[in-house]
């Protein structure tokens, strides 16, 4: 069975702000892109904010960049499809769906093409301590914030359910909340759970352990199982443990890959002069989050992508010789 371990590494924090461009002869006119990311308590958030900064920080190109918090997966694929975003950070299930037009895509999205992948993101569900929470099957009869719709974390979190044959209808209460708004409604004991996809340590998760007594639910059995032997862009992970107050032991979960993904008419030399930004700053690149401390090149251009590679993208990586 595949399996990812996740880094246990200490959080770190600080402002994610780009430096100024510098116009240079290689790029005669100024380019912008927009990068779509998630709440800004998320991973997503960091991985934009980190991509911007390499790119604007770099003396080679006339490239700005910016990544606004927008609503996770599925909105940053519609926002790459109305050109309203040129890049987007995806988890690779939805990528995978939008690519060959299943669940929230009624069309292939055949134009779709991918970056390059992140870290892994188990789906990670949180529950107040007093909520009798303490397996996936415990969430039936709960107060359940199943994520806002467009959010990775309710793509995912309804394929759970649809693999358990459950509808809203299990909860007593299916809230949408997004990932900002979560922790303090799982403090302020409006749910009793909450559910993430996202990489650890994560600081929406922390802030939650930090003001209410709430552990982290393993997702186990034969519906994950089948999950994760069904479809390739699944795997099993482990959330270390002693990440997050009141959590000392090892959480079993199954989860996917966090990737950055543009179209097919996206600029080949503005996603070439993206990628090479990050990859010639990438331990600069490793440190901007824990979540990034174990990447590795070899495994973010082939790990999770379920697109093809886009044309400016494959061009980096062959004259590096990762790919042929």
């Amino acid at each position: 069975m595949k399996r990812h371990s996740l880094s246990a590494a200490a959080m770190l924090s600080g402002a994610m702000l780009g430096a100024a461009t510098l116009s240079t002869p290689v790029m005669a006119q100024e380019q912008f892109i927009t990068i779509g990311t998630g709440g800004q308590t998320g991973v997503y958030y960091v991985v934009g904010q980190s991509m911007c900064r390499m790119v604007n920080r770099s003396e080679e190109q006339n490239i700005k960049c910016n990544a606004p918090s927008t609503g996770g997966s599925v909105a940053n694929i519609n926002g790459i499809k109305s050109n309203e975003l040129d890049m987007g950070v995806v988890q690779s299930d939805v990528a995978y769906r939008a690519y060959n037009g299943e669940g929230n895509f009624e069309q292939p999205f055949k134009e779709l093409r991918s970056v390059f992948s992140m870290h892994g993101e188990p789906l990670t569900v949180l529950a107040r301590a007093d909520a009798g929470i303490d397996e996936l099957d415990d969430l039936q009869g709960k107060r359940v914030n199943i994520g806002n719709p467009g959010s990775g974390q309710r793509a995912t979190m309804e394929v759970l359910m649809d693999a358990k044959g459950w509808t809203t209808d299990v909860y007593s209460l299916a809230s949408e909340l997004t990932a900002a708004e979560q922790a303090a409604a799982l403090a302020d004991n409006n749910i009793d759970a909450m559910v993430y996809v996202v990489g650890h340590p994560n600081g929406s998760i922390q802030e939650a352990t930090t003001t209410v007594d709430a552990k982290l639910v393993p997702l186990e059995g034969e519906a994950v199982d089948q999950l994760v032997e069904k479809y390739p862009y699944y795997s099993t992970v482990t959330i270390p443990g002693g990440l997050y107050k009141g959590n000392p032991d090892d959480v079993n979960t199954f989860g996917v890959m966090a990737t950055v993904v543009t179209d097919e008419n996206t600029d080949a030399d503005v996603v070439y002069a993206t990628v090479k930004s990050v990859f010639e700053n990438f331990d600069r690149f490793k440190r901007l989050h824990p979540a990034f401390a174990n990447l590795k090149p070899e495994e973010m251009i082939s790990n999770g992508l379920t697109a093809p590679l886009h044309e400016g993208a494959a061009r980096y990586y062959k004259e590096q010789g990762w790919i042929e």
